[in-house]
């Protein structure tokens, strides 16, 4: 999976696709870092549209982002969820840490 960022106006978007897992690691801190440093992205979205897929690894990595992105005055989102991810994100009770669209 390579993450892809997309930016547009204060919005940042990193598109997901296949399996979200730890094999992802580098690239999604990579991306994401790159939006936090961006000062006029003020809010980042993670887009899951396209991930059929994801572990606990993937969880560990959007509890960091979240830290990241807070401690960066930013806000963060994960849209576009397929029934399959938002099962995964509701056991793990993401819904009361995460704003989910």
């Amino acid at each position: 999976m390579t993450p892809t960022v997309e930016i547009e106006q204060e919005v940042g978007r990193v598109v997901l696709s296949g399996q979200f897992d730890f094999s992802a690691h580098r690239e999604f801190r990579q991306v994401c870092e790159t939006l936090i440093a961006n000062s006029s992205v003020r809010e980042v979205l993670i887009d899951f549209q396209n991930v059929n897929y994801l572990d606990s690894s993937a969880l560990g990595m959007l509890l960091l982002l979240k830290e990241k992105i807070g401690a960066a005055n930013k806000s963060l989102a994960l849209v576009n969820c397929r029934d399959t991810v938002k099962q995964v994100l509701e056991i793990a009770c993401f819904g009361k840490i995460f704003t989910i669209r």
